[in-house]
């Protein structure tokens, strides 16, 4: 089983459906773009929100176990997938990398 890394693309904002729909909350999302998790292989990387690694952790678990070319040729990278978190008011784009080093054994 491999690591992957876990890399914030974007982050965006969308004001107009927040004011029409959201009640108002203080605080949502601690994500910000570059950030970078390191998954030691399927296990979800510390600070990683919940929210989002459930959107994503399907992917991280088939990439971690050497999975590849996700509908046959979307990613340039085979060993990649691009996923956004569910959040419809503020969602935030994920870059998740397939790397070459073994999980470490504590699964």
């Amino acid at each position: 089983m491999k690591k992957c890394k876990i890399t914030v693309m974007r982050v965006a904002c969308y004001q107009d459906l927040m004011a029409q729909y959201e009640n108002p909350i203080e605080h949502a999302c601690d994500m910000k773009e570059g950030m970078v998790f390191i998954t030691n292989g399927w296990c979800k990387p510390e600070g990683m929100c919940d929210s989002a690694w459930e959107s994503m952790s399907s992917f991280v678990m088939a990439l971690s176990h050497s999975a590849e070319d996700f509908y046959e040729g979307w990613m340039k990278n085979k060993k990649s997938a691009m996923i956004s978190c569910n959040d419809g008011f503020r969602p935030v784009s994920f870059l998740i990398e397939a790397l070459d080093e073994d999980a470490e054994n504590e699964l």
